[in-house]
């Protein structure tokens, strides 16, 4: 699950504060001027967004794999004993 502080850190990964519960009400910021609720809320949507594809991405690729070790001859058992899959 992607948070403030994740969405905090990537906007300005120099970024000092202290969060209570996800809360944005709750954000005491250090060094840095506050950043608005709006866009910490549209980072993470969009941080959100990338680690989903990238998970999609991820099964993909092993999906792909799996199927090119088929394709070669191997059986399914023996994929899935090299891969897990």
């Amino acid at each position: 699950m992607i948070n403030y502080l994740d969405a905090i850190i990537t906007i300005n990964p120099n970024a000092e504060v202290s969060i209570k519960n996800n809360d944005y009400n709750q954000i005491t910021w250090h060094n840095i001027k506050a950043i608005d609720k709006a866009t910490l809320d549209a980072k993470v949507s969009e941080l959100e967004t990338i680690a989903t594809n990238e998970e999609a991405d991820k099964e993909t690729k092993k999906a792909s794999g799996k199927q090119k070790l088929l394709d070669l001859g191997l059986t399914e058992e023996e994929v899935k004993a090299l891969i897990g899959v």
